[in-house]
C-alpha cells in the first residue's frame, strides 16, 4: 500500500465530513435587507391600472413590428438579390489549370493508337484520382502537397499512355 493512499483517505473521509450546505448567520440578512430599497407592502393602485397612454402603445406595438416586417418584405421584393461572385482561383488552382493544360498537349502529342483493353483500367483509375485531386484542389486551394499529387498522377497517366501505344507497335 503505497503512504500517498493513506493521506487521499483521509483527505476523503474530511471532505465528507464538512456540511453540504452553509447558512449564513441572520444578521448578514439583516445587514443585506438593510441596503435593499425599501418596498411598500401592497403595490398602489396608481401602478396596477394602467394609463391611456399604456393601453395605446399596447395597441400600437404589433401595429409597428406588422408594418416593419411589411417594408423589409417590399425591399426584399424591388431590390435584386446579388448574386454571390466565385472568388477567383487561387495561384495553386491556376498552376492545376496550367499542368492539365500541358498534360492534355502531351497526351494529343501521343500518336493515335487504340489502346488495348488490358491498359483501359489502369488509365481510368489515374484520371479518376487527377479528377478526385483536382476537386480537393477546390476545396484546398493552398494544399502544396495535392498539387504535388496531381503533378505525379499526371505524370503516370503519361508514361502508362506510352507504354500503351507502345505495347500497341506504334512508333512514338
Amino acid at each position: 500500500m503505497n503512504p500517498h493512499d493513506s493521506d487521499h483517505d483521509e483527505l476523503t473521509a474530511h471532505l465528507h465530513a464538512l456540511p453540504t450546505e452553509r447558512v449564513p448567520p441572520a444578521r448578514v440578512w439583516q445587514a443585506i435587507a438593510a441596503q435593499l430599497p425599501a418596498q411598500s407592502a401592497a403595490p398602489s393602485p396608481a401602478a396596477t391600472v394602467p394609463t391611456l397612454s399604456t393601453r395605446h402603445r399596447r395597441r400600437r406595438w404589433p401595429l409597428r413590428i406588422g408594418l416593419g416586417l411589411a417594408a423589409a418584405l417590399a425591399v426584399l421584393m424591388v431590390v435584386p438579390t446579388p448574386v454571390p461572385h466565385t472568388p477567383a482561383p487561387s495561384l495553386l488552382q491556376r498552376q492545376a489549370d496550367a499542368m492539365a493544360g500541358e498534360y492534355q498537349q502531351a497526351i494529343a502529342a501521343l500518336p493515335n493508337a487504340e489502346v488495348t483493353e488490358e491498359w483501359r483500367p489502369a488509365l481510368h483509375e489515374l484520371d479518376a484520382s487527377a479528377d478526385n485531386i483536382r476537386a480537393a484542389i477546390a476545396e484546398n486551394p493552398r494544399s502544396r502537397y495535392l498539387l504535388g499529387q496531381l503533378q505525379r498522377t499526371y505524370a503516370l497517366r503519361l508514361e502508362l499512355t506510352q507504354q500503351a501505344v507502345l505495347s500497341t507497335g506504334l512508333p512514338t
